[in-house]
């Protein structure tokens, strides 16, 4: 498959998701506004997701960096890394990020901030010490892919959308269990409203699993994106799909890493590389694509 054609395919798949996402929103509010008969709860939840949005949005960056005591780095810490950044940023016509490096000798790679002009590019020195120049210029361009994606911009409206499910859901059980039902004043009425209320309940119950379901698909699909974007930056598949290869094969999860920010590294970090689970049912809760499937994908690609 040309290079160009996964790229456009992965778009279109992500947006199906985002749009399955608020479809499952819209749907819960309907439900949950009509079991009690009140408009406001919806209201207070869509404000409530604003205000964490913009929190996100500003913050998110400052905060992962934090939680992975990352350090950064400049020209003189480190000059073959800052090197390497710099000329695949300016290759990409994107600025050159800030280059923050974790101490730690598991490998990986992350990219955050809310656009470009804010982005950060983090690593391992588990990275670089494992990783030869065009491995570790197919981890960077990947890196960098997301950041000219604006995948991690996506990521925060999809964590939002997460947040706003599991709001919605659990607002609603314990209204639900603590008597906080607002009855009808007629008797059909009142049965029209005990349906919306067991509807209401099973919802609750399933919706978050359904959103944390679409929110791992979307990150998925946004690495296989950027994997296909970052071959096409180095025009070398080959150096990415070796480094994938050496992360699968090593077995140390990464120190500070927690599942909060596991949706962001190049390879899931909290356990091995290569012991991701296999199956239909048990992909729909990883966090990234199967590595086989990654590497497989690299070396069938067309760059011509």
């Amino acid at each position: 498959m040309l290079v160009y054609s996964q790229i456009s395919s992965n778009k279109r798949k992500t947006w199906l998701l985002i749009f399955s996402f608020l479809i499952v929103i819209i749907l819960l509010g309907w439900v949950f506004e009509h079991a009690y008969n009140n408009p406001g709860i919806l209201v207070f939840a869509v404000i409530f997701s604003i205000a964490s949005a913009l929190f996100s949005y500003f913050f998110s960056d400052r905060i992962t960096l934090a939680i992975s005591r990352a350090q950064p780095i400049d020209r003189q810490t480190n000059q073959e890394l800052y090197r390497v950044v710099e000329n695949l940023a300016i290759a990409s016509g994107l600025p050159t990020p800030r280059i923050y490096i974790i101490e730690d000798a598991a490998p990986n790679a992350f990219a955050t901030g809310r656009d470009p002009k804010h982005a950060v590019v983090c690593v391992t020195s588990g990275l670089l010490a494992l990783m030869n120049k065009t491995e570790l210029e197919g981890v960077i361009a990947h890196e960098l892919s997301h950041v000219g994606n604006y995948d991690i911009r996506l990521s925060t409206i999809v964590v939002v959308l997460v947040g706003l499910v599991t709001l919605l859901a659990d607002w609603f059980l314990r209204f639900s269990f603590f008597g906080g039902r607002r009855r009808s004043s007629d008797s059909e009425g009142g049965q029209i409203q005990a349906i919306f209320m067991i509807v209401g309940i099973v919802l609750a119950i399933l919706s978050p699993v359904i959103a944390t379901i679409i929110q791992l698909a979307v990150s998925r699909k946004r690495e296989y994106l950027a994997d296909a974007s970052g071959a096409l930056l180095t025009r070398y598949p080959e150096g990415l799909a070796s480094a994938l290869e050496k992360l699968r094969d090593y077995q140390r999860p990464l120190a500070e890493a927690n599942k909060a920010t596991a949706h962001l590294y190049i390879v899931n970090p909290l356990k091995d590389s290569g012991g991701q689970t296999t199956g239909f049912l048990a992909n729909l809760f990883n966090t990234h694509p199967p590595l086989e499937d990654r590497i497989k994908r690299l070396r069938a690609m067309d760059i011509g």
